[in-house]
């Protein structure tokens, strides 16, 4: 495997300089270092090898991918240098014009948070596939313990397609695909959009941001659960991060639970964003329910696992204490100034 990481750095680092411009570099970009590209292939390798090599070979794909981008980073600078220097030697430029106004841009906290728990899981030997927003109904909801007359759908207001499918509700669907792609052992995590037809307030919108997560071994416990969760959650926040327990109900998994975090806008004296309560419900998780794993292709009696759903808009609003979701959907450049 190191020898395919190898082979493909150094693809990837004669393609950076050969590129002659800009847009060519661009294109060694997206090819090498895009969401399909090379580097982000790799990570499909991990299906072949076992639970003991992943986190060695996650490592050195992190370590490939920062090489590459230094190096595109320092190939588009001596680009922009010789593209400089060419128009100041042009006998018609005038250096006395007033210059064009440069304008900065940056990340959506969205994206900052979306990454950072990215890189915290793949560190932890998680691959991350990418799964359809357009589902069907058997994945978003009858693959995942929930039939059409199971009382849950009245929980998650749908908006149905025209061809019979449905925008997903959440990143759940993940679980079933991947157990269906992927053979046991293995951990990953789906982070996206999901979409729901419900009323907006501060704390609710119809299209945000979730991150799902699974984990399929033999012998898997609550224990090793909220070690994962706490890992993350810390990370994240940069610090010791308050949380509390409690018994929940989703049909996928079972025992279910409620992971809450104390909420960091108000430290927990009460707000608009917690509901005054203090905390904010911030990560349903549990152990995957036999029939889901059924759904999955896989026997219960020989595999198990847990499943957590992280609300990645409510994480950044914690994490950058936003008292309104709207905000993060708003396109108000004023906000996303901020970051």
């Amino acid at each position: 495997m190191s020898e395919m990481i190898d082979e493909i750095v150094a693809e990837g680092m004669a393609a950076i300089a050969a590129a002659g411009d800009e847009r060519a570099l661009r294109d060694v970009e997206v090819e090498f270092l895009g969401k399909k590209g090379k580097v982000a292939g790799l990570m499909q390798e991990m299906r072949n090898l076992s639970a003991e090599e992943r986190p060695a070979f996650g490592k050195d794909v992190n370590i490939a991918k920062q090489t590459l981008e230094k190096l595109v980073v320092a190939a588009r600078r001596t680009l922009q240098t010789a593209t400089l220097l060419k128009e100041v030697s042009d006998p018609f430029d005038d250096p006395t014009l007033p210059g064009t106004a440069e304008l900065h841009g940056g990340l959506h906290p969205l994206t900052i948070v979306t990454e950072e728990v990215e890189e915290i899981f793949r560190s932890m030997g998680f691959i991350i596939p990418d799964y359809p927003e357009a589902e069907s109904e058997f994945f978003n909801f009858e693959a995942l313990n929930i039939p059409g007359d199971h009382p849950a759908r009245d929980t998650q207001d749908t908006f149905w397609l025209k061809d019979g499918n449905l925008l997903r509700t959440h990143t759940s669907p993940g679980q079933v695909r991947a157990m269906r792609e992927f053979k046991p052992p293995f951990k990953a995590i789906f982070p996206g959009k999901v979409y729901r037809y419900e009323a907006i307030d501060a704390s609710h919108e119809h299209t945000f941001h979730q991150v799902e997560g699974i984990l399929i071994d033999r012998d898997v416990s609550v224990a090793n659960l909220i070690h994962s969760m706490k890992v993350l959650l810390d990370e994240i926040f940069k610090r010791e991060s308050v949380i509390r327990l409690r018994p929940g109900y989703f049909p996928f998994v079972e025992p279910g639970f409620e992971l809450d975090i104390q909420c960091a806008v108000c430290g927990g004296s009460g707000c608009s964003v917690c509901k005054q309560s203090g905390w904010v419900e911030l990560l349903p998780c549990g152990l995957i329910h036999p029939n889901v794993i059924r759904h999955g292709g896989l026997d219960p009696a020989e595999w198990t696992g847990w499943a957590f759903g992280l609300g990645l808009s409510r994480l950044v609003m914690m994490k950058y204490q936003i008292n309104d979701i709207r905000h993060l959907m708003g396109g108000d450049l004023r906000f996303l100034e901020q970051f």
